[in-house]
């Protein structure tokens, strides 16, 4: 096939453009980079392309790359502090015993080693910790669905007449290209945080980017000047351009409408048993290596258009999927987002699963309007297509607002010139017409396309989904309590589950590092001995006042966890970063100098190409081609044991799928691995029983992912000012049961707030969004005339107060020898004394639980628009 092109990494083109000034650059530091950032007036804002223009300086986007300070490597002993203090919760004394014994030995013998080789190895990257992070995803064996693609469930669009397919569609695809020109244009906004501004380089590897397999393992190709979408509608594929070469829009709302309502007549002349017969989107939803074959034999005949086709594919700037369910729960439509539905008719698969490419980003729309993206994670994280989701989505409703009155604003510094008032001739080489790609349909084709499509049915039948959309109260009430939201929740997917299990296992949360130089994530471990006496004392006979006490001095710990974690100085990557480096030396791949990338080059002077086609630029940035084709060597040492998906976090990232499990033994040479990875408390870390992620804001309505082990949950949750919102899913592991403990947990816990709650205190006070003039009331001492109307939700902003599935009966607070037992399901108060002596007995004893350019024009099939 023609391979997607590649281009220099966005750090090579602006290292290539400031060469001259390279030797006065300013240091790293995140002071400089704010200044690089703040330095931007609106006039600076205009429009540039550094990939075309080498002599212009970069725009706001990437103006704080070349100062954002390196990810800091951790101290070892400090590391190996926090493993322990980790594990110990999760651990017997013994298994405890052991594991410190395996610490000091690694810290005896190996460990300085390999920190020292690390540090050496980090001076010619971006980051220490990159390239390992690029080579787990892409030499990950296993599907890519339900194991590594995360999904975001959009809002319904405010404006009901958008709130059918074609104009849904149309209007999510003009707000993303606006969003590509922006991002190209360099004229998007850097994300910040309190003012600091964090890494861009992930906007860059968005758009016109696919995951492609081979049999050693999966490259990232990118085509940076993509111009057209592809469209898959009951499993049919068709492409059109959508931009010029000026990154401009060449149709408007109204012509994209017309071409998707073309596609969709177009896709219903072919009865839907015999277009599943040819959905060839399943097949990217095979085991790598398998479509590796696949994408091999379809394209080895000469003449054939399937070559052409698969670059269509692969470079499109991305994939829209037109579905024809409507699914009506919020469980069935966070499972169409994340794997598409299985339904079988007459022995064919008519399900939106086939409906689907899972190697790029997707717009999924379903026939009701109800729209998601579905991502592929090797380069991006949730925090990057969150603010595209959230761009997307708020640009919809100012182009609506637009409409009604010209003076509303806009969202981006500059705008596409009006497509229906520009010269046909200033598009340049453009094709707006749809086409449907035609493929070749060998026998050995059709036959992999069946296989396909029975397994990813089993997989799909494997897992389940539930939501909570919890309505009762949200971040406002949980501030206003003093408790940090995020730390809040987590506690509450710890309460519940012991409540079900008696027992804590291994939770992950990742901490967003993106104010480091192409910083990802960083792991955070709930898992505390302060989460575990609260849940212990949650689950017993103990006053209210008690209870709250140990949830804040958990929630305490858990906020003061995440700000290291944010800093980088959390235990997981670093000592993934060791593992990593180990393995490296026993494959011989390490260099004397142990600075050398994995193909070749030593010490600062290697690219850091990745071998598998994504690259960590060193931090001179040389140029270079982004996409290398080389083979990794040894694909093996990195694979996961089992399937997973990547843990999602509070920027929806997740850690590389090889970090859960130790590395496989080389049959060959069987070298003695340092005793920390050889204990079986890296395993038992790494066996994520409990996988979640808080990202989110109110454009979305659920967020989520597959789970990390059959044994456990994927949890994806959003914290809006008035309601959490909850997807979880499992491997059929009672997850509708986990979400009712969840949702009787919140209620629970209001209560025992209301009762502890200081005299005087509003609920509503202090958190964002409540009435400053009700606070100035209520100090002044307003003298009542009437009787006070009482919240029905008891907490002030957003959905709080609305009505829920068990409202409390009239009457006003709840007196701290009330009964609550119905509020708590099959575990209340009733039989939680019961639960605790029986735990006591358990923990009685002495252990303790503790390329080439194709033209485009003639590829495929041109449809007729003259009915139209």
């Amino acid at each position: 096939m023609s391979p997607v092109r590649t281009i220099p990494s966005i750090d090579q083109q602006l290292a290539k453009a400031r060469r001259k000034d390279s030797v006065t650059m300013a240091e790293r530091s995140e002071a400089n980079a704010k200044d690089a950032t703040q330095s931007f007036s609106k006039d600076k804002l205009a429009p540039f392309a550094s990939h075309t223009n080498p002599q212009s300086k970069p725009g706001v986007t990437f103006a704080a790359q070349d100062k954002l300070p390196k990810l800091p490597i951790p101290d070892l002993e400090a590391t190996c502090k926090k493993y322990m203090a980790a594990l110990d919760p999760l651990q017997t004394a013994r298994e405890h015993a052991d594991t410190e014994r395996a610490v000091h030995e690694f810290l005896r013998s190996e460990g300085p080693e390999l920190q020292e080789k690390l540090k050496q190895y980090a001076t010619g990257q971006s980051s220490y910790i990159e390239q390992f992070w690029y080579d787990s995803y892409l030499n990950f064996d296993n599907p890519v669905v339900l194991n590594l693609n995360p999904f975001f469930l959009l809002e319904d669009d405010p404006t009901p007449a958008r709130n059918n397919q074609v104009t849904r569609a149309a209007s999510l695809v003009v707000s993303a290209l606006s969003f590509v020109r922006a991002v190209r244009k360099e004229e998007l906004p850097p994300d910040t945080i309190r003012g600091q501004p964090l890494d861009m380089y992930q906007y860059s590897r968005m758009f016109g980017t696919a995951r492609i397999p081979t049999d050693n393992g999966c490259q990232i190709g990118q085509d940076s000047n993509a111009k057209h979408i592809v469209v898959l509608c009951r499993g049919q594929f068709y492409w059109f351009d959508v931009i010029d070469d000026n990154h401009d829009l060449v149709m408007t709302e109204k012509d994209v409408t017309l071409n998707l309502q073309v596609i969709v007549d177009d896709a219903m002349q072919t009865p839907v048993h015999e277009a599943a017969k040819g959905a060839l989107g399943v097949l990217s939803t095979e085991n790598r290596k398998i479509w590796s074959g696949l994408r091999d034999l379809m394209s080895k005949d000469e003449g054939s258009n399937n070559s052409d086709c698969l670059n269509i594919v692969d470079s499109a700037l991305f994939i829209l999927c037109l579905d024809w369910s409507e699914p009506q729960s919020g469980a069935d439509l966070c499972m169409n987002m994340l794997c598409g539905t299985s339904e079988i008719e007459r022995g064919v698969q008519i399900g939106t699963c086939t409906n689907r490419w899972y190697d790029k980003l997707q717009i999924i729309v379903c026939k009701n309007g109800s729209a998601g993206i579905n991502f592929e994670h090797t380069g991006v994280d949730g925090h990057t297509v969150l603010r595209f989701a959230s761009d997307v989505y708020t640009d919809t409703i100012l182009r609506f607002a637009r409409s009604i009155n010209g003076q509303a604003p806009s969202l981006w510094a500059s705008t596409s010139p009006d497509p229906s008032k520009r010269d046909p001739a200033s598009f340049g080489d453009v094709s707006t017409t749809p086409h449907k790609l035609e493929w070749d349909m060998v026998p050995e084709l059709s036959t992999a396309l069946r296989f396909a499509e029975t397994r990813l049915a089993d997989l799909i039948q494997q897992n389940e989904f539930q939501t909570l959309e919890f309505m009762q109260y949200g971040k406002n009430f949980i501030t206003s309590m003093g408790f940090s939201p995020d730390a809040f929740v987590q506690m509450a997917f710890q309460a519940a589950y012991y409540g079900m299990y008696g027992r804590l296992e291994s939770c992950y949360e990742p901490a967003m590092t993106k104010s480091y130089f192409h910083g990802r994530t960083e792991a955070i471990r709930p898992v505390t001995p302060e989460s575990v006496e609260f849940v212990r004392t949650f689950w017993a006979e103990n006053p209210p006042a008690r209870k709250i006490e140990t949830l804040r001095k958990a929630c305490e710990r858990h906020t003061a966890i995440t700000k290291e974690c944010a800093k980088a100085q959390g235990l997981d990557r670093h000592l993934y970063a060791l593992m990593c480096l180990w393995q490296r030396q026993v494959d011989g791949e390490d260099s004397s100098d142990g600075g050398a990338s994995r193909n070749g080059g030593g010490g600062g002077g290697g690219d850091g190409a990745s071998t598998n086609g994504y690259s960590s630029p060193v931090s001179e940035r040389d140029p270079g081609n982004f996409g290398s084709s080389l083979p990794s060597p040894n694909r093996s040492s990195m694979l996961s044991d089992g399937e997973g998906e990547g843990d999602e976090g509070e920027d929806g990232a997740s850690r590389p799928p090889s970090s859960r499990s130790s590395p496989p033994r080389n049959h060959h040479h069987q070298p003695t691995l340092p005793a920390l990875f050889a204990d079986p408390g890296w395993d038992k870390l790494n066996n994520t029983i409990l996988s979640t992620s808080n990202c989110g804001n109110p454009s979305l309505r659920q967020f989520g992912f597959g789970p990390s082990s059959a044994e456990g949950f994927g949890i994806g949750y959003i914290i809006k000012d008035g309601s959490v919102s909850i997807c979880a899913s499992s491997k059929h592991r009672q997850t509708k049961r986990y979400i009712d403990a969840l949702e009787s947990y919140f209620l629970e816990m209001r209560k025992l707030l209301r009762v502890t709650r200081r005299r005087g205190t509003s609920e509503a006070g202090g958190g964002k969004g409540t009435s400053k003039a009700r606070e100035a009331e209520e100090r002044r001492g307003v003298k009542s005339r009437g009787r006070v109307i009482a919240a029905a939700g008891g907490g002030g902003g957003g959905g709080e107060g609305t009505a829920g599935k068990r409202e409390e009966a009239a009457g006003g607070e709840v007196s701290a020898g009330g009964s609550d037992d119905d509020e708590l399901g099959g575990y209340g108060f009733f039989d939680a004394g019961m639960l605790l002596q029986a735990l006591k007995a358990k923990d009685e004893g002495p252990d303790r639980p503790s390329e080439t350019v194709v033209r485009r024009r003639e590829v495929g099939k041109k449809l007729r628009l003259m009915e139209y």
